[in-house]
């Protein structure tokens, strides 16, 4: 094992030009776990909000990227932020002294409630101009309000919670009238649903929450200067119209749950982190008199739904006597405190301050902070001022934060994007797990890590944890590039030389049988993993090796068959004498090769079985190179085991119909040497047309004969076409079957005639049978009563061939009147002959001026012409035109030929001095030599009607367009 780590640390070295330590298999050699982090921005990045107020600022919200702030005494400020150079300003409208108390914005930022200091409040909507006054509010001095978040619109509120300085809860609606700006009465009801008090009695309630959980339960939040209370109830599904009565009149006799803390500066404030738009917040943080009471929202509990509670006491540089704060926002991983001179913020992971930021004294007192929970900005507001902050990043460093706290997923959650930090992340996690005895997450964490891969192996190795280690190679070869194909190549084989110690150990345990059957399932899953098959096939000659070094030779069977080497598989289960298994493989995996190397081995021992997997193959098998196994097991074998080599063969002949002549020999030899009845049968079926027979006839025959088959060697003589052979032999076994043979050559009387006196011979001489003789004259009628005569001895009497003496001259009378009838016949037809022909010279027709050429339709008589026996008549050249195309080429040529004759014999001589009786001798000859080329001619051309004879019968499959002119003729069609 140090052998291959060491072996394994030296190619790490020479795969990169980085230090080994880099060359972590699987991992990017990038360096970046050393490398220095760019400096990162501030996670609140604040921004002095170019603005100047005319007058001084009472009051400001925002929500909804919608903002609003009172200045001075009588101006209302709105600013949508997404159209900053469009302010909007209202008026209150007031002339008496009341100035802005506080103002609230609905989570739209369409609703806007003012609160004056004279107990009074006004609401304006974003969509009009007009602030109108809330009759029914009057008498009271708002100090919080819980809007609707699940009701409310822009139109309309919905139910919602407004607390009082006096510790009194009113449930109101606020509406805005279609018709018109506003209804006679904007709100809508104005109803007290509770009394919040502590020891002292009433108290101002300071902050209103709701918030809808599962099955149709609402929690209610409220708070004063000491106390949290939370109001619990379900509000029947489709009455949420109906307001919270019902659950505020749960709380009438006994006071909600709540939590309270001594201390008090007079106020409380409570936020809420949202993460999503319309979504539930996930986490809370109360500020009051004590310190900061953080924790997360669960909805499925009961009766509270704050959760994971923590108090972050105020530090020792705040005085709530002196600086107390201001005001608290809360975001993903922080909370923000407004201080008189600045602004802290607290990581409500570990309570530490992350974050101060000090304002000078000209911007002028700090009055409020609040955020914007659907664009996650805050603001911060003086007298003469504004600022927003930024939140960027937040949870840059809260990866690190988690993994000290030793929550290693949310750290990983957290930096998953960051590997400079995910592999601290791992490497701790690794060794917290290694530390605490959890060797095997250890080493699955330990393999995504850049640490060196030589210290983690040898740290388990010491340990004695080789499980783990084989974990730490796994994750660390599946986490290998494919150009890594040594890394790759030295943890496959350091993973097997593992598996079969480990399976080595568990084996030999009884008591671990169970682990056992778990890790060698392990080990077949690594030996078949897709991912490895490349590496474990360039080099299984190694793993056969190992596998052969510890005796595995189950692993060593799986492997191969893995590695589809089953030729492995099938020698390994020869030698074990294994052969049901071996024809097993075979048969599945259904390698021709295969077949042709072990069958030999194979058909000694299960010959049947062997044999049925042969013909499951069909014709993927070449039965020509099974051929040489059977032939080694026929020879050595019982007649029973000798059929198992016919049954093949005769599935390749009949089923297969197999041509090849080498199997048709085979199986010959083998019907020759076991089964003559199924030889000669065979023989017969192959038929007698030597061009269809598929066997070596020559071969068949000395076969045949060496095994004194004889009738078998009749047979094929008889397809040699050696008739004197086959009857010569024949007649060694039986008369008729030479008789059989005796007849085949039908076209060749004479040697029909000597076979048969072969036969008639043989029945002389060797059987002295004078009837059987007798009998061969009537088979053959080629044999007459003199033919055979010769054969007989001289002490033959006569008797014995009176008939067919008689018979003999019977029949020479009867062919001697016969001829004389055949010789009148042809006497009489010769005289009709002469007569139809005497006849035929005086046949005449007749033409009439108007007939037509059969073919031109012109008149006839304009040109030389021919009149038919039919009635059709033709010009000359028509005619010539309509035959010369479907004559032969010889008679085309012949006919060219005699027109070029024609043509020479109708011209005049150029000679103008020749004599008068030299002229006159040679127009006699010439007219005559004319005579002759046209009756030649016309025997050609008008031997028959081109309408009524045989050429019109020989052109009845002719098409009408000729296909070569075919496409031309379409073409003008169209």
């Amino acid at each position: 094992m140090a052998s291959i780590l060491d072996e394994y640390e030296d190619s790490l070295y020479r795969s990169a030009s980085v230090p080994p330590s880099r060359a972590a298999v699987g991992i990017p050699h990038s360096g970046y776990v050393n490398a220095r982090l760019e400096k990162e921005t501030p996670i609140f990045n604040k921004q002095r909000i170019d603005f100047t107020p005319p007058e001084k600022i009472n009051s400001l919200v925002v929500s909804s990227n919608q903002l609003c702030m009172s200045l001075g005494k009588d101006t209302l400020l709105r600013i949508d932020l997404g159209k900053p150079d469009e302010p909007n300003q209202v008026e209150l409208g007031r002339k008496d002294e009341a100035k802005v108390y506080k103002m609230f914005l609905d989570h739209t930022g369409s609703h806007l409630l003012i609160a004056l200091n004279t107990s009074e409040c006004l609401y304006l909507n974003r969509s009009v101009q007009k602030v109108r006054a809330l009759s029914r509010w009057k008498g009271h001095l708002i100090e919080s309000v819980g809007w609707n978040k699940f009701l409310g619109t822009e139109t309309n509120t919905g139910p919602i919670l407004v607390g009082t300085a006096q510790g009194q809860i009113y449930e109101a609606e606020i509406s805005v009238s279609e018709g018109s700006l506003f209804s006679t009465n904007p709100d809508q009801y104005f109803r007290l649903v509770y009394v919040l008090e502590e020891e002292s009695g009433p108290v101002p309630v300071c902050c209103l929450e709701i918030e809808r959980g599962i099955e149709g339960k609402f929690f209610i939040i409220a708070t004063t200067q000491k106390r949290l209370f939370q109001f619990v109830g379900k509000v029947p599904e489709g009455t949420e119209h109906q307001g919270f009565s019902s659950i505020f009149a749960m709380h009438a006799d006994y006071l909600p749950s709540f939590r309270e803390f001594p201390a008090s500066f007079g106020f409380s404030e409570i936020a809420f982190y949202t993460p999503k738009l319309r979504s539930n917040p996930r986490s809370f943080a109360w500020m009051m008199g004590n310190g900061v009471l953080y924790g997360t929202l669960d909805y499925s509990r009961p009766d509270s739904i704050l959760s994971e509670e923590r108090v972050w006491v105020y530090p020792s540089d705040i005085d709530i006597t002196v600086n107390k704060p201001i005001s608290i926002v809360l975001t993903q991983f922080h909370f923000l405190l407004l201080l008189p001179d600045g602004v802290k913020a607290v990581c409500t992971l570990n309570g530490q301050i992350v974050f101060q930021d000090l304002f000078l004294e000209k911007f002028g007192t700090l009055t409020r902070m609040i955020k914007d929970p659907t664009v996650q900005q805050i603001w911060i507001h003086t007298e003469k001022v504004v600022f927003r902050y930024h939140v960027q990043r937040e949870s840059r460093d809260v990866w690190k934060m988690y993994m000290n706290m030793n929550k290693f997923d949310l750290a990983k959650e957290y930096c998953k994007d960051r590997p400079e930090c995910l592999d601290i992340v791992l490497a701790k996690e690794a060794e917290h797990c290694f530390q605490n005895k959890r060797y095997l997450d250890s080493a699955k964490c330990y393999a995504l890590t850049q640490n060196y891969f030589e210290e983690i192996a040898l740290k388990f190795i010491e340990a004695k944890q080789e499980e783990a280690l084989m974990e730490f190679l796994i994750k660390k070869l599946s986490n290998l590039k494919p150009s890594e194909k040594t890394q790759t190549t030295l943890l496959t084989t350091w993973l097997t030389e593992l598996y079969l110690n480990w399976l080595g150990i568990l084996e030999g345990d009884p008591s671990k049988r169970n682990l056992y059957l778990d890790t060698r399932e392990k080990f077949r899953t690594f030996l078949g993993s897709p991912k490895n098959k490349d590496c474990l096939f360039n080099n299984r000659t190694s793993i056969y090796e190992l596998l052969a070094s510890h005796g595995d030779t189950e692993h060593m069977v799986y492997f191969a068959v893995i590695m589809q080497d089953y030729e492995r598989v099938v020698a390994h289960h020869c030698q074990h004498d294994e052969y049901d298994e071996a024809l097993n493989v075979l048969s599945r995996h259904r390698d021709e090769k295969l077949f042709y190397k072990f069958s030999p081995v194979l058909i000694q021992h299960i010959p049947k079985k062997v044999v049925d997997a042969w013909i499951s193959m069909g014709s993927r098998l070449d039965a020509r190179n099974l051929i040489p196994a059977l032939v080694n097991y026929s020879q050595s074998a019982s007649t029973q085991q000798i059929n198992e080599a016919i049954r093949y063969m005769e599935f390749c002949v009949y089923q297969l119909e197999e041509t090849q002549q080498a199997i048709h020999n085979y199986l010959l030899s083998l019907y020759a040497l076991c089964r003559p009845d199924s030889l000669l049968s065979y023989l017969e079926q192959a038929g007698t047309n030597p061009n269809r027979i598929h066997y070596d006839l020559k071969y068949a025959l000395r076969l045949c004969a060496e095994h004194g088959h004889h009738r078998a060697c009749v047979h094929i003589y008889k397809v040699m076409e050696l008739y004197e052979e086959a009857v010569d032999l024949a007649l060694q076994v039986d008369v008729d079957l030479a008789k059989s043979c005796a007849d085949l050559p039908e076209d060749d009387e004479e040697l029909r005639k000597k076979l048969w006196l072969k036969i008639a011979r043989h029945v002389v001489q060797e059987e002295k049978d004078v009837k059987k003789a007798m009998a061969c004259l009537s088979s053959c009628a080629l044999l007459k009563i003199e033919d055979v005569l010769p054969f007989f001895p001289d002490f033959v009497t006569i008797d014995h061939f009176k008939e067919a003496i008689c018979n003999s001259l019977e029949d020479y009378n009867k062919h001697i009147e016969e001829l004389k009838r055949e010789m009148e016949e042809a006497t009489q037809s010769a005289k009709r002959i002469r007569e139809d022909i005497q006849e035929m010279r005086n046949k005449y027709g007749s033409v009439e001026p108007q007939e037509k050429c059969a073919a031109c339709d012109f008149p006839l008589l304009n040109r030389p012409f021919y009149l038919f026996l039919c009635g059709h008549m033709f010009h000359y050249d028509c005619l010539l035109q309509a035959v010369f195309p479907n004559l032969p080429a010889y008679k085309q040529a012949k006919l060219e030929d005699l027109q070029k004759k024609l043509a020479a014999a109708g011209q005049p001589s150029k000679g103008h001095h020749r004599p008068k009786d030299a002229d006159t001798a040679s127009l006699g000859k010439g007219q005559q030599s004319r005579e002759q080329i046209k009756a030649d001619i016309d025997d050609i051309v008008a031997a028959e009607c081109v309408y009524c004879g045989e050429l019109m019968i020989r052109s009845i499959d002719k098409p009408f367009i000729d296909p070569q002119k075919y496409e031309e003729e379409m073409q003008s069609w169209l």
